[in-house]
């Protein structure tokens, strides 16, 4: 019964911190490709193709510590989202993103409807 106890609340505690990392810093000082060398800023650039500003903009506050600069991903493989619009319709990625799930928070209380939806939009075309 203790070692029970003990795994939850090791897991609950491992949880806690995946969610409150998942949401990173606003302004976070890394560059979308994360300043490494040429081929990750060509990476990044690539990866960012198709969206407005205001989407890179939101997605470099919200999402890149999580999903990387190239989408790449960042904190395991669920977190790639590279060709995420080949898995996921448009509403379903919209619905991860106000939702969450999976170890990533909800943003519905932190993200307008428009900002979903066009972070939903650009990603539905990475296929």
């Amino acid at each position: 019964m203790i070692i029970k106890k003990t795994i939850q609340n090791v897991l609950l505690i491992g949880a806690a911190a995946a969610m409150l990392a998942a949401c990173g810093p606003k302004n976070s000082p890394e560059p979308f490709g994360g300043g490494k060398n040429a081929a990750d800023t060509a990476a990044a650039a690539k990866a960012m193709e198709g969206a407005s500003e205001p989407v890179q903009a939101l997605y470099k506050q919200r999402c890149l510590s999580c999903h990387g600069g190239a989408l790449e991903g960042k904190v395991g493989p669920s977190t790639n989202l590279q060709q995420v619009g080949g898995r996921f319709t448009k509403e379903q990625i919209a619905a991860q993103i106000a939702r969450g799930g999976g170890g990533m928070p909800g943003f519905q209380d932190k993200l307008s409807a428009e900002e979903i939806e066009g972070l939903s939009a650009w990603l539905a075309g990475k296929k």
